[in-house]
């Protein structure tokens, strides 16, 4: 048996930092399909399961692989697929039915340059969108933006906690730059590292109610096949599990899904910020582009003018009041991003007006330079 934290100092890229994460946290089911820039961790979970006792199965595809890594969960075993725009796509239903079923599993997208086939080799951020509202309905998300190797380790050990504590598929958006970038990763020893168990019922077996939901938290998901009568469907369902097709159980389904992640926010949301306090103008930034928007704001800080940094780690769900209440003390928020402005839109529409919002937009394959980023933010100046 092989170890299942690899306590130490590595050299390694992202996406192999996030496989030992999800090793770290518990996972020992891995499903899925090769994609670029993807591939690389599912090749490290191949090597690195069987060592540990878990499975690694290469679906047919990512529709398969999504609808396997949910089967697997209900089985009692944490479990995480990875892929790309594309095949997050292709994921999109069964991510659905993750959500409606409650189901805890995690989804590595490291992005590509978009749509469609795009550009399977270069740097992209234009699933952020995709993953708040790709699948049909009403339900919260989880996303979380790591923006070094570091923290595709730990973020997806975080992602494997949220996932167990608010029942549902949790998304760690990496970029190809961060997923290809190698660096050191320092990975702690397995007793520094929280980790949350799946949480087991405390009513007796015939009491069980597995869609349960009170205090705006999930019940306690039992483990298939260890004598507690689960039923787990898509449809519309009562706390049995059971399907019943009425807008008031509906509406009691919707509100639960949305509300759990909704009132729980501030205990989801983490952001890291970088002289926000007297700041005029705000750089807004996540992944890959806030490595390079750091250093435009230490540049301008060097210079003598007051502007700030909010990284965005957490992305869904997204830190509304924290924008509003920048809003109302700055001139302006820049967002450099890798896609046509999904997050700036998003920044904009919570500022409500209080603030400018300048989108710095680049399509894919390139990341900004500071030189780009401060031209930006000398327009408020």
């Amino acid at each position: 048996m092989g170890k299942e934290v690899l306590t130490g100092e590595h050299f390694i890229h992202g996406d192999a930092a996030c496989a030992e994460g999800g090793i770290a946290a518990g996972c020992r089911f891995f499903a899925g399909y090769p994609i670029t820039p993807a591939t690389e961790v599912a090749e490290r979970m191949a090597r690195r399961l069987p060592e540990v006792g878990g499975i690694y199965i290469q679906m047919e595809d990512e529709i398969a692989s999504m609808a396997a890594i949910l089967g697997a969960s209900w089985g009692g075993v944490k479990s995480m697929t990875a892929t790309s725009g594309p095949g997050f796509s292709l994921m999109m239903e069964n991510i659905g039915l993750g959500m409606m079923t409650e189901t805890p599993c995690v989804v590595i997208n490291v992005q590509r340059g978009g749509p469609s086939t795009g550009l399977p080799t270069l740097v992209g951020q234009a699933d952020v969108m995709q993953a708040r509202w790709g699948s049909h309905g009403d339900y919260g998300c989880i996303a979380l933006a790591p923006s070094s190797p570091q923290e595709c380790f730990d973020l997806t050990v975080a992602a494997f906690n949220f996932s167990e504590i608010y029942r549902l598929p949790v998304f760690v958006l990496a970029d190809e730059m961060i997923g290809h970038m190698s660096e050191r990763v320092v990975i702690p020893k397995k007793a520094d590292i929280v980790i949350v168990d799946r949480p087991q019922p405390k009513v007796g077996k015939d009491q069980y109610l597995p869609f349960e939901s009170s205090s705006d938290m999930p019940a306690p998901m039992a483990i298939t096949g260890q004598g507690y009568h689960v039923h787990v469907t898509g449809l519309t369902h009562d706390e049995r599990g059971y399907p019943v097709i009425t807008d008031t159980v509906q509406e009691r389904n919707v509100r639960h899904l949305v509300d759990k992640i909704r009132k729980n926010a501030q205990k989801i949301i983490r952001v890291e910020t970088v002289g926000i306090e007297d700041a005029t103008v705000v750089v807004v930034a996540y992944g890959c582009t806030a490595r390079v928007a750091r250093q435009a704001v230490e540049n301008l800080r060097e210079r003598g003018h007051k502007v700030g940094l909010l990284r965005l780690i957490t992305i869904w769900p997204f830190p509304s009041s924290l924008i509003r209440s920048i809003a109302g003390r700055v001139k302006a928020f820049v967002v450099p991003e890798i896609n046509y402005g999904q997050i700036a839109y998003e920044v904009e529409r919570t500022a409500g007006g209080a603030a400018e919002v300048l989108l710095l937009a680049l399509m894919g394959g390139s990341i900004h330079s500071p030189e780009e980023i401060e031209e930006g933010v000398a327009e408020f100046l």
